[in-house]
């Protein structure tokens, strides 16, 4: 038994020792992926600065967070400079930092009131009365099968699903940095470092 363990001990080393190489791609993977989501976030804010503001701050329909503007600029430019940085995986673990604090505060200030589901789910008897409403007020007033031709219509829940997973994504990239080979970052490490 335990020439198996250690025969397969040797298999998994040499495997996995040759897949060292590509060990960048999964983070690439990770910027490749929040670079638009985080992009289109911030870009968004800039578009719409007064009402970003005014949504930071507003107690009654918005966050209602101390100091509006500065934290309206900080977390839309920090989204859209972070998404350009991902992309060429420069500074990557510094730009994560902000990051994350924008992930965090999204989750408390705005998701977290929602639950976990980023859709909501249609077979609660709420949301299925919800959607079938809506579906009988297209059919009947809209042209139903254009609109539901690229798929079904949901209710947006609006919980911390996809925020948490933003998250947990940067917390990766804040720990292995852009990754080997596809990042700016390797290449200014492997210059300085010489």
């Amino acid at each position: 038994m335990s020439s198996w363990v250690q025969g397969f001990g040797r298999f998994q080393e040499a495997f996995f020792g040759r897949l060292a190489h590509l060990d960048g791609l999964a983070p690439l993977a990770l910027r490749l992926y929040l670079v638009p989501v985080l992009w289109m976030a911030g870009t968004q804010k800039i578009a719409g600065m007064e009402n970003t503001i005014e949504w930071f701050g507003n107690a009654e329909y918005g966050l209602g967070l101390p100091f509006p503007v500065m934290l309206a600029y900080l977390a839309a430019y920090s989204e859209a400079i972070g998404a350009l940085l991902l992309l060429l995986g420069l500074a990557t673990r510094w730009i994560s930092i902000p990051l994350i604090v924008v992930m965090l505060v999204a989750i408390f200030a705005v998701h977290w009131d929602h639950g976990w589901a980023a859709i909501a789910d249609s077979s609660v008897p709420e949301v299925a009365q919800r959607l079938g409403a809506a579906r009988d007020l297209l059919r009947e007033h809209g042209n139903y099968s254009w609109l539901t031709e690229r798929g079904d219509f949901v209710i947006l829940n609006n919980g911390i699903e996809l925020a948490v997973t933003y998250l947990l994504m940067l917390l990766t990239l804040l720990f292995t940095g852009g990754g080997r080979y596809v990042s700016v970052d390797y290449y200014l490490g492997r210059l300085f470092n010489r």
